[in-house]
């Protein structure tokens, strides 16, 4: 079995990326088993005159001119000449056995489509008191030694992978690939500053509903780094908001969203209304899920008069 990792990047710090790609030539599998593929998705900064690749023999580093980390991972994909797609991130760490656990885990289970396991922070300033409650958000999980593996079921899997890391097998990705190179995908994701998101669960409900399993295996550990500026409060309340909507998007996309639609002149009133719900004038905490709140009625609002 062959592994492609993918990493798609855009103006990266430097520092980072290099902690990734230390991290990734720590691997325990053998360089011949797996490729090395560093997506530039149209960066402004002269990075790749900088990082070293050359310890690598099967890498090589590829040019996507459309904005957007679907368009950087879609480069990844269709040029990728592995069965199983490694998505690596430009701030994670994959643990030395990560390939791997994944190969093996691929071998012994050929209805596998998508994996995923813990992600564990690493944080580069000291962290808040409070920011566990929002460690979902930021790509952070840990579900804990048990193997969960799940079914299509009419709605998201409930331990699905997180993008961080997340092992795919290629043939499983047919029909996500079909969907965004014939242009029926309307689920926007990362670009440039935005913090719209949705691509990776995009990626998982379109392996589910291909009759693929997706699974949470503990075997499988992932440090992300996390700066300085991703736990405060500025950048919390606008991925929050902006993954909120986006989340209902994604759903109503698949036809799977168990929330009503709302009218749009309804929106400023419940945003008012769960100010105080939410009691957001009390903490950092409050105020950051009434952001988020926001989003979901921003989302809940935009297709009211589709149908």
């Amino acid at each position: 079995m062959f592994i492609s990792v993918i990493i798609p990047t855009y103006n990266p710090l430097l520092r980072r990326l290099k902690q990734t790609l230390d991290s990734l030539k720590r691997q325990t599998l053998d360089y011949q088993f797996w490729e090395l593929i560093v997506i530039d998705n149209n960066s402004s900064s002269d990075f790749i005159n900088k990082i070293d690749l050359s310890w690598h023999r099967n890498s090589k580093i590829l040019s996507e001119p459309e904005q957007g980390l679907t368009y950087a991972r879609l480069k990844g994909f269709t040029e990728s000449k592995g069965e199983i797609i490694i998505m690596i991130d430009d701030d994670n760490l994959p643990d030395t056995n990560y390939l791997l656990e994944v190969m093996d885990i691929f071998n012994k289970g050929p209805r596998l489509g998508a994996i995923g396991g813990k992600s564990i922070p690493i944080f580069e300033h000291k962290q808040p008191l409070w920011l566990n409650e929002f460690y979902g958000s930021l790509a952070l999980r840990n579900l804990g030694d048990i193997i969960i593996i799940e079914e299509w079921q009419n709605r998201y899997p409930d331990n699905a992978p997180i993008g961080a890391g997340m092992a795919i097998r290629k043939e499983a990705l047919k029909s996500y690939i079909n969907k965004i190179t014939t242009g029926k995908s309307i689920i926007s994701d990362r670009c440039g500053k935005s913090l719209s998101s949705g691509g990776d669960n995009d990626i998982v409900i379109e392996i589910s509903k291909s009759g693929w399993q997706t699974a949470y295996f503990p075997a499988l550990i992932l440090y992300h780094i996390i700066p300085k500026d991703r736990v405060s409060v500025k950048y919390l309340t606008r991925l929050l908001n902006n993954s909120s909507k986006s989340w209902i998007q994604l759903l109503e996309s698949h036809n799977i969203n168990p929330r009503t639609k709302i009218p749009a002149w309804t929106v400023p009133l419940r945003k008012v209304k769960a100010w105080f719900v939410y009691k957001a004038w009390l903490s950092k905490v409050n105020y950051i899920k009434w952001r988020g709140a926001c989003g979901t009625f921003d989302g809940l609002s935009e297709n009211y008069y589709s149908n």
